[in-house]
């Protein structure tokens, strides 16, 4: 594998504050006919589901959950009248089909509102 290629775990996983678990986030489904129309934050993809890889690292349990991120923006803006989620993602915060751990807040906002991921 070149040096290009390579991507440190790091870099993908993120953390809740004691390290109890660990989350890496892969991108399933995106909107090819997305238009993004601000073209400071260059080339970006609206994201619509990803693949949750959550592992407790005091069991070594691994537990994968398909989220529908599309359709979780959809429900709290019917519930609660707004959304925090920001599913648009630059294609440089993609590394081997996994998005970047910086990314994981964003995507994962209305998830934790509404009580389906809880840390």
């Amino acid at each position: 594998m070149s040096y290009d290629r390579f991507v440190d775990n790091r870099l993908l996983t993120s953390r809740d504050v004691l390290n109890r678990k660990q989350i890496k986030m892969k991108l399933l489904d995106y909107d090819e006919s997305a238009r993004d129309f601000s073209q400071r934050f260059g080339s970006r993809i609206l994201v619509k589901k990803v693949l949750l890889t959550i592992k407790k690292t005091d069991t070594e349990e691994i537990e994968e959950k398909e989220l529908d991120v599309e359709e979780l923006e959809k429900r709290i803006r019917k519930e609660r009248m707004w959304s925090s989620s920001n599913r648009w993602i630059s294609k440089s915060e993609l590394k081997n089909g996994y998005i970047v751990a910086t990314r994981h807040v964003d995507l994962l906002s209305d998830a934790m509102a509404l009580d389906i991921i809880q840390f």
